[in-house]
């Protein structure tokens, strides 16, 4: 009987045991492995090192120029001058081209034209031309007579305004200037009533004011008093 009793008594124990124990909990547990320990990181290969270039040595400071005195004159030549008494002649001259300057309505143009029917009939007639007037034929003689009928064609080139008066006058007949060389320069002389003149009245009188230029015998009234120009 007491062996029995003992036996009970055990499996009361047990079974007392089992119940007061608790489930396990239906939570997830997350365990935690252990890390490998990391491996050392290799070392990046070193580039060998450049030479170093040498070093230029320093240039030496350019020494500044010495300071020109407060009272060094800026030029050290001559200053002289020279003046010329001016003729009569290159006053009524400088006269003359100032007053056109101011007066004359002045164009530059260039135009172009055939020289070649002139040039043959020069190069065809120049030697009857000499032996029947004496005079060689040039190129001017044309010019002249050309420029002449163009003034006859347009009065309005050939006027001038008279500022006395405030009228506009014009012209009835062609006085024309040529450029005539001297030992002094160029002189322009006027060939009065070109209208009236022939290409030989024109050499004549071309070579006429060309040998007064070189005697110097060219008169101011030789030179006063033309209507147009024309220069070679």
């Amino acid at each position: 009987d007491a062996d029995a009793d003992a036996d009970a008594d055990a499996d009361a124990e047990g079974s007392s045991a089992s119940a007061g124990a608790s489930p396990p909990a239906d939570t997830d547990t997350q365990t935690s492995e252990p890390t490998p320990a990391s491996e050392p990181a290799a070392a990046a290969p070193t580039e060998p090192a450049k030479p170093t270039e040498p070093t230029k040595p320093a240039s030496a400071p350019k020494p500044s120029p010495p300071a020109a005195p407060a009272d060094a004159p800026a030029f050290l030549g001559q200053r002289t001058e020279r003046r010329t008494k001016m003729s009569r002649m290159r006053q009524r001259v400088a006269a003359r081209l100032k007053d056109a300057q101011n007066t004359a309505a002045m164009l530059t143009t260039f135009q172009e034209c055939d020289m070649g029917n002139l040039m043959e009939l020069r190069s065809r007639l120049k030697d009857q031309f000499q032996e029947k007037h004496g005079i060689k034929l040039g190129f001017m003689s044309a010019f002249v007579k050309a420029a002449t009928s163009a003034l006859e064609e347009i009065p309005a080139v050939n006027a001038y305004i008279d500022d006395d008066t405030k009228e506009i006058v014009y012209r009835e007949f062609c006085d024309i200037s040529v450029a005539v060389a001297s030992p002094t320069g160029l002189v322009v002389p006027v060939l009065r009533n070109t209208e009236n003149m022939s290409f030989a009245d024109v050499e004549r009188n071309i070579s006429m004011y060309g040998q007064k230029a070189k005697d110097g015998t060219l008169s101011l009234d030789d030179m006063a008093g033309g209507t147009f120009t024309i220069s070679n």
